[in-house]
């Protein structure tokens, strides 16, 4: 049996090459004799250069984190086109504690910079895993926007800086955005205001008390009424709406990052020569189904009339859901470990351990 073998990550235990790596070794045990594919995937958010690293010339360059502190950043070249990982930057990870308020994206605008420094003719940004609620405007101001309160002064870094924003100036903007395709490579299709927007939705993930989330949403409503552009497009909430500033600020077209990496890492020619897909995450949840790469490996498995099964640490979609989106079946770490917290303790053994079973069941 042929078998293509694709997760992303396992947030916060396996990135998605380990996760691969697990599950092949567990339907190794259990199936020797049959052929893998051991593709590994992302959607923009994190682990996105790994997964892409193979196909080109990863660069680091120093720029600030979340909170201002410099930090060894990842892109990745591939020809002409640039790869950002806006994680490596302002993720979540980086952070010793959260700061929903504070936190900014200027990091990615600084990587966007280095990218435009050696030439390329397209820069895709990975959206997705950051720490910050601030709209893309710590990115807009790193491109050269000026963000003004009523005083004429710079607005201090953060989403509830956006507040007092008065005034948006693009006259110094990066002049080498005109020479350049954008693409913003979004982990979620979500806009930037509204109950499912960057505050009302994940800001809660990134450490927003209900306080919190209530003065980033009105804040980033008096930016998006300033700086124009569109909050209600799909994927403008995603990084805590970096989506949008960089559409608004770097004229950035918006797409699922998970079919930006896939179709850049060739999955649809891989698809066809398999007999049965193997995804998966740390949690497959209704989040999942709003962009995330499992997911559209799953839909590009079901176009193409191939089985899909997920193993996730957790299953959080219905049967019935499951398969409206193209999966045959989804198996949960946690529900053979006893719970998550074993299941995260050995993530790596349990989930061989479950590849192991699922190739028993499916691999005939």
């Amino acid at each position: 049996m042929r078998v293509l073998i694709a997760p992303d990550s396992f947030s916060g235990t396996l990135s998605a090459r380990a996760a691969a790596d697990a599950i092949a070794a567990g339907w190794r045990h259990r199936r020797p004799g049959d052929v893998l594919d051991v593709l590994p995937v992302a959607d923009g958010g994190l682990g996105t250069v790994d997964v892409l690293a193979h196909l080109g010339s990863p660069r680091t360059a120093a720029v600030e984190d979340a909170l201002g502190r410099r930090v060894e950043a990842t892109w990745l070249r591939l020809g002409d086109t640039a790869v950002v990982e806006s994680a490596t930057a302002c993720g979540r990870d980086l952070l010793p504690s959260p700061s929903p308020l504070a936190a900014s994206s200027s990091g990615v605008g600084e990587l966007v910079c280095a990218a435009l420094g050696e030439d390329v003719r397209r820069v895709v940004v990975g959206v997705g895993n950051t720490a910050c609620t601030d709209g893309g405007a710590g990115l807009a101001q790193a491109l050269g926007a000026w963000l003004l309160g009523e005083d004429g002064h710079p607005l201090d870094p953060g989403g509830a800086a956006l507040a007092r924003l008065a005034r948006v100036e693009r006259s110094d903007l990066d002049p080498r955005l005109g020479s350049v395709s954008v693409v913003a490579a979004c982990d979620v299709d979500a806009p930037l205001l509204g109950p499912e927007g960057a505050a009302r939705g994940y800001g809660p993930q990134k450490g927003a008390t209900p306080a919190d989330v209530d003065a980033l949403e009105a804040a980033l409503a008096r930016y998006a009424a300033l700086a124009g552009g569109d909050p209600d497009a799909p994927g403008a909430g995603a990084g805590g709406g970096l989506g949008y500033g960089l559409a608004t600020f770097a004229g950035a077209t918006l797409a699922r990052g998970a079919d930006v990496v896939l179709d850049l890492l060739g999955l649809a020619a891989r698809v066809p020569r398999a007999d049965l897909v193997v995804t998966g995450e740390g949690s497959f949840d209704w989040q999942s189904l709003r962009g995330k790469a499992p997911a559209a490996v799953a839909r590009a498995a079901a176009a193409e009339g191939v089985a899909c099964v997920v193993i996730a640490g957790q299953v959080g979609v219905g049967r019935r859901e499951l398969g409206a989106h193209g999966v045959d079946a989804a198996y949960a770490l946690a529900d053979v470990a006893g719970s998550v917290e074993e299941a995260e303790a050995d993530a790596a053994g349990w989930l061989a351990e479950v590849a192991a079973s699922v190739a028993g069941e499916w691999s005939r």
